[in-house]
């Protein structure tokens, strides 16, 4: 089952306007993750490299490398390198059940105009304790990913027969 890492951006932002300049070696292939916001009419843009987990009363927080450009609303920009403890979560990911994108539609029934404007419609399932609806569709889309093992046996059977 996937699981998604979620930082808290806003921290990030706050922890760069912040937080004194410190200088930290990578480690070879880091996971890097872009990083963008706005706060107080300033612009960030960058990526957090991230280098470790650990707890920090009792929560989990993910420390690593934070670099980037920060542009104040006058437009002077400032180069930015610092290492960072953000608090994450890891939290259980979705399955996508449906994503219809209808465009503008323009019907014209009988002398009656009925315009309406696009349509997106995504509808995901949350798979987890007591989201029995959830773990229910998740399970039918995934159904095809990876065949049972009944499935493969038959699968081979036929190929067999052919």
């Amino acid at each position: 089952m996937k699981k998604a890492l979620t930082l808290a951006t806003l921290f990030v932002i706050t922890s760069v306007l912040a937080a004194p300049v410190a200088s930290a070696q990578p480690r070879q292939n880091p996971l890097t993750v872009p990083v963008t916001g706005a706060g107080s009419g300033a612009l960030f843009n960058g990526t957090f490299q991230l280098q470790r987990f650990a707890t920090s009363q009792g929560q989990l927080v993910a420390t690593g490398v934070l670099s980037g450009v920060l542009t104040d609303p006058t437009g002077a920009t400032t180069s930015v390198l610092r290492t960072i403890t953000v608090p994450a979560a890891v939290t259980q990911a979705t399955c996508d059940i449906l994503h219809l994108d209808l465009g503008p539609l323009n019907l014209n029934l009988l002398g009656l105009n009925v315009d309406l404007s696009r349509i997106i419609l995504d509808i995901t399932a949350e798979p987890g304790a007591g989201n029995l609806l959830g773990n229910l569709l998740c399970a039918v889309t995934n159904l095809l990913n990876q065949p049972s093992p009944l499935a493969r046996l038959l699968n081979s059977i036929l190929d067999v027969l052919r």
